[in-house]
């Protein structure tokens, strides 16, 4: 089975990981399988012990923690570092102990069930140990991605099953993102063992259990892991699929492809094969399409033999038809250029530091969606599955970056880093490659790129990650000299961080646009790759203003991005292929004379209030995404209502004139009838809610102005939705 596995995964196109067993289905309930959500209150203690070893040494494990010392309670999925008054805790550097104590269904441990029970973690920063009832059954590296255990032969009927969490945040020179743990042995200005952590990225280190922790089941011959790849061919979408099964070696698989109202689509029963698919509803990202993030799902149902019994698993994996290519000057999404028009973020927000928060979630897309966004990086880190699957509904487009952010010495270049950065690569790529919101993985996000072993380094780490998944392009982000980037060889689209009349030349408005000039031409010429400005930005301090500009006033932060935004229209028409600000909000950091209260380069305070900037982003990022769209559109109604306006009221009208300009705006000229406005306020708005059937507020832009002698600006909401649109808002209106 493992050879054919193999064989099976050469033949995809995949290959298959090097260091990793099993696969990471994120968790979800169906007929064979049920879910319990521990996320609430757990129990909690930080080790205040010199050595930080005092759990291990008292072996807390061992019985519930309150019986060792005192607990506290603690909100999982939270940071633990602002839930308390304790300054100390925020700050905190070592292990922290949590404990969880819960009561499972019967029918979970019924041995004639044959039911797994796995305990799966979302994550954890950064290093975990986990014990069931005072046995360890895992641990594991890394801050931002799941992972799991089968837990059922520890458990009994009736008992209480206690789940302990020792967690440690301590960065090391090795670790994925890097630190230094710096002594300071001067007593006289110090306490005996004083230390603090040193990084160099900047975001505040937060730490503790951030996603949820779950319990679930399966059979015990179950799905382990399906692997999803699309392509077109002409009119006609084509999946290939790969199923992995364990726990039996006799069994039968059926799988079905439904479309979004659950129609079936196309079948098939073998482990890996393909399937097509005539005319698919492509996947296509937010304003691409009237239907963006059309999403399939693939029903593969196991039938096992196992002991002379018949076990059967469920499981669903939605599936978006989309392609992706690179060429010197385009990145195409089904055939068609795509500019990256987006953010970048942080899991950041005020007391509950990185830990998952639906509501803040909700709110962010909503936000993404105002702003007329249609990508974000997850700078620096993965983020939650969660964050992951709302991107897929929604159609937002990500760049989906690793924790390799603060590399910037040379021993984070070393074997040890490098291998266990091909893990960390290895877990993401499991996790996430069946997102069709996933076009392209990064790597590290501003290592020190231009010292020499970043050049093997780079090319290891890309090459095993498109060994690994050959179908979506790699890049890293650099802040270094384009002809000394030693990476930049390797990578399939350049990211480029610059903040020119900030971190240079800071308050000189002036030099953006030759300075933004030089960067893009001197790196195209040198790689002859396609573009992403992946940062730029000001700091802007929430309703501090000043004109002329000044730096940390909102003015000054929507003047840079105006200098900026000239020089990417230029570009984009040769070879630069998106936008992406820095920051979406923001965001917590250490502190320093250079922070108040962390970073502001956010469009949005951390509370998600909007700063001025964001209004022109909001503004820049519809007028591109709809250009064309709003062009052809202008150009129907504006015969729509010259027609309108004859036959209305044509003895008033002197000449009356609609046009559409270079810009594709409508121009009106002539004289109109308060009534007519009204006319025309409507017809606009039924055209509007044709187009974006979201409802989208597009006020302003569709403006009109007057030639002669009236101007006229119109909101473009209609009164009151056409019979047709408010009995199905997904229907298209002819």
């Amino acid at each position: 089975m493992v050879l054919l596995a193999l064989v099976v995964c050469l033949v995809l196109g995949w290959s298959p990981a090097l260091a990793l067993e099993g696969g990471m289905l994120y968790p979800r309930e169906s007929p064979s399988r049920e879910l319990k959500d521990l996320s609430g209150l757990w129990s909690f203690r930080a080790d205040r012990s010199e050595r930080r070893d005092a759990g291990f040494v008292q072996r807390w494990y061992e019985q519930p923690l309150r019986q060792s010392g005192p607990v506290i309670d603690m909100p999982v999925p939270a940071s633990f570092n602002e839930i308390t008054q304790d300054p100390n805790l925020r700050t905190y550097v070592g292990w922290v102990w949590y404990e969880k104590e819960v009561i499972l269904p019967a029918r979970w441990l019924q041995k004639e069930a044959r039911t797994r029970v796995v305990l799966r973690i979302g994550s954890a920063h950064y290093y975990s140990i986990v014990w069931v009832n005072g046995v360890q059954v895992t641990e594991h590296e890394g801050g931002h991605l799941p992972f799991e255990v089968e837990i059922g032969s520890l458990l009994q009927p009736a008992q209480l099953c206690r789940i302990t969490v020792a967690v440690n945040n301590t960065l090391t020179p090795h670790t994925l993102p890097p630190g230094t743990i710096q002594y300071f042995k001067d007593e006289s200005m110090y306490p005996k063992g004083y230390f603090v952590q040193k990084t160099s990225f900047d975001f505040f280190n937060y730490a503790g259990i951030h996603r949820p922790v779950i319990l679930y089941t399966t059979p015990s011959a179950y799905i382990d892991d399906i692997t999803v790849t699309t392509d077109l061919a002409e009119n006609v979408g084509l999946v290939q699929y790969l199923i992995s099964v364990r726990g039996s070696s006799r069994y039968s698989l059926t799988l079905t492809l439904q479309d979004r109202e659950g129609v079936v689509v196309a079948t098939g029963n073998a482990s890996a094969g393909g399937m097509k698919v005539l005319d698919p509803n492509l996947w296509w990202p937010y304003l691409m399409n009237e239907q963006p993030g059309y999403l399939y799902y693939l029903e593969v149902t196991l039938s096992a033999f196992v002991d002379g019994e018949v076990l059967e698993d469920k499981y669903t994996q939605p599936v978006g038809f989309r392609t992706v290519q690179v060429t010197s000057t385009q990145f195409l999404i089904n055939g068609k250029p795509f500019y990256f028009h987006g953010v970048n973020k942080h899991e950041d927000a005020d007391i509950r530091g990185k830990g998952l928060d639906w509501s803040l979630i909700m709110k962010d897309f909503n936000l993404l969606r105002w702003l007329g966004a249609n990508a974000f990086r997850t700078s620096h880190y993965p983020y939650a599955e969660e964050i992951m699957e709302l991107c897929d509904a929604y159609g937002i487009v990500v760049i989906d970056e690793c924790p390799g952010v603060g590399m910037k010495d040379s021993i984070n270049f070393g074997d040890k880093s490098l291998q266990h950065h091909l893990i960390v690569m290895e877990e993401l790529i499991r996790r996430d490659k069946n997102h069709p919101s996933v076009v392209m993985w990064s790597v590290a996000n501003e290592p020190a790129s231009e010292l020499a072993p970043a050049a093997y380094y780079f090319k290891t780490v890309i090459a095993h990650t498109k060994a690994l998944d050959p179908t979506r392009p790699v890049t890293f982000i650099s802040n270094a000299n384009y002809a000394r980037d030693q990476g930049a060889p390797y990578v399939d689209v350049i990211c480029v961080n610059s903040y020119f009349s900030w971190y240079h030349d800071p308050g000189h408005l002036e030099v953006i646009q030759r300075q933004l000039t030089s960067q893009f031409e001197n790196w195209y010429k040198t790689h002859q790759k396609p573009i992403i400005q992946s940062e730029y930005g000001a700091d802007a301090i929430a309703g501090i203003h000043s004109d002329p500009p000044l730096m940390f006033t909102e003015e000054y932060q929507a003047a840079v991005l105006k200098e900026y935004h000239t020089i990417f229209d230029q570009k984009r028409k040769e070879y630069v292929i998106g936008e992406l600000i820095w920051n979406f909000a923001d965001f917590m950091t250490e502190q320093g004379t250079t922070r108040v209260l962390g970073n502001k380069k956010g469009i949005f305070t951390r509370q998600r209030q909007p700063k001025s900037a964001a209004f022109l982003l909001r503004e820049r990022s519809w007028l591109n995404n709809v250009g064309r769209t709003r062009a052809k559109f202008n150009l129907v109604v504006a015969s729509s209502i010259s027609t309108q306006i004859r036959s209305h009221n044509a003895t008033r009208l002197s000449n009356p004139l609609i046009s559409v300009g270079s810009n594709h705006a409508l121009k009106l000229s002539g004289e109109i009838t308060e009534h007519l406005q009204d006319e025309m306020r409507l017809t606009l708005g039924y055209a509007l809610e044709y187009v974006y059937p979201s409802g989208a507020n597009l006020t302003g832009l569709f403006p009109f102005s007057a030639c002669e002698s009236l101007s006229a600006s119109f909101s473009f909401s209609p009164k009151a939705a056409p019979p047709e649109q408010s009995q199905n808002p997904g229907t298209k209106k002819t």
